[in-house]
């Protein structure tokens, strides 16, 4: 694999890094910190995802971050953001990050004591994956930056736990815990454990804007907003909901190939006579929701064609894989983001982003502390 540094989507790397976004993958991060108006440079290996970060306009640097030297960028950082590879940790893998948890806590001991062990307890891994999880604070350490936003999966909540210590050590004052991506306006009951952290405010988690019962209005104010149904963000209307998106799932090229006309005609006699629900996997005991509630967490990898809609969960010609562009929308990318490379790329890209509009909920809590970057 070739891990000299490229830069692409932007102009070359200058003087001047506001915020370093690692791992940056399609641009979750980035399209939150957009919507607050302000931009960051991701570094980012997979080049499906740098290809995507470019064609949507964020500036990237083509690099391993495991190997990408930190002093260069010392004194030119203010924000650092990590979004570290979660598939040995998450439910949808093997899960080989659990055995690696103490090896991944003697890292975070190591790195804060200014021992650079990582090559030798990578050796020792279930999967050399579960230490990419130590990196956000080799850069935090070298780099020092006012602010910090990280993100995985609930899984990794005890290891941020155990770097919100060690920055808190050094002065920052930190918040870890787990946020529902739903109590922020995404149609997804996505849990992600976060680690929020800054030299200049008190940290905090994100006020909820929405509520699964959000109750009347009250003399301290109105009520949360309704958790966001999957129909309302693809503008399904209640009883006049279109189909879904027909495809067979396309070949290597990522190509639509229509269904068959019965096929098609079975899915809009379906529509006629009730809901949609969405199955996130073909196993038994897989998640169903409907399409009048929020979508479960949206996990792909190698199930992308499992995830898919279900005239009243039954099988058959009734079923349709979730479109690349239905799955961007319920993780709240804009619409016709532009994902790149093969159709299973996208998708992986989707589902291992930050939901954008969770990751601008995540950094308004920072604000004044990220929004002066764009003053």
């Amino acid at each position: 694999m070739d891990r000299r540094p490229h830069h692409e989507g932007g102009p070359a790397v200058t003087a001047a890094l506001p915020i370093l976004d690692l791992f940056a993958g399609p641009g979750g991060w980035s399209e939150g910190l957009r919507a607050l108006g302000l931009r960051d440079i991701g570094i980012e290996i997979d080049p499906s995802a740098c290809a995507t970060r470019a064609t949507a306009g964020h500036t990237t640097i083509r690099a391993d971050v495991s190997a990408y030297p930190t002093a260069p960028l010392c004194g030119k950082v203010t924000g650092l953001i990590g979004s570290p590879p979660c598939q040995t940790f998450s439910a949808a893998g093997l899960r080989a990050g659990n055995d690696d948890l103490d090896l991944c806590h003697q890292g975070l001991d190591d790195i804060a004591r200014g021992s650079d062990t990582r090559a030798t307890l990578r050796t020792a891994c279930a999967d050399p994956r579960s230490l990419l999880v130590v990196e956000p604070l080799r850069y935090a350490l070298a780099l020092r930056p006012d602010w910090i936003a990280l993100e995985e999966v609930p899984a990794v909540a005890p290891l941020f736990a155990h770097v919100a210590g060690i920055l808190h050590g050094l002065g920052y004052s930190v918040w870890s815990g787990v946020l529902n991506a739903a109590d922020y306006g995404v149609p997804q009951t996505r849990r992600r454990a976060f680690l929020l952290a800054s030299r200049t405010r008190a940290a905090a988690p994100p006020e909820p804007t929405h509520a699964k019962d959000p109750g009347p209005d009250t003399l301290f104010g109105p009520a949360l907003a309704p958790w966001v149904t999957m129909a309302e963000a693809l503008g399904w209307g209640a009883t006049d909901r279109p189909v879904p998106t027909v495809t067979a799932g396309g070949g290597k090229s990522g190509g639509p190939e229509p269904f068959p006309t019965s096929a098609r005609k079975a899915l809009m006699d379906a529509q006629r006579r009730g809901s949609w629900v969405l199955r996130h996997s073909n196993r038994r005991n897989a998640t169903v929701r409907r399409a009048d509630e929020p979508a479960a967490t949206l996990l792909f990898a190698k199930a992308s064609n499992d995830v898919s809609w279900e005239k009243d969960g039954s099988a058959g010609p009734e079923s349709v894989r979730i479109s690349v562009q239905e799955a961007a929308a319920l993780q709240t990318f804009p619409a016709g983001y532009p994902f790149q490379g093969t159709k299973t790329r996208q998708f992986e890209q989707i589902g291992n982003a930050v939901p954008p509009l969770l990751a601008t909920a995540a950094l308004r809590a920072l604000a004044p502390a990220a929004l002066e970057v764009a003053a």
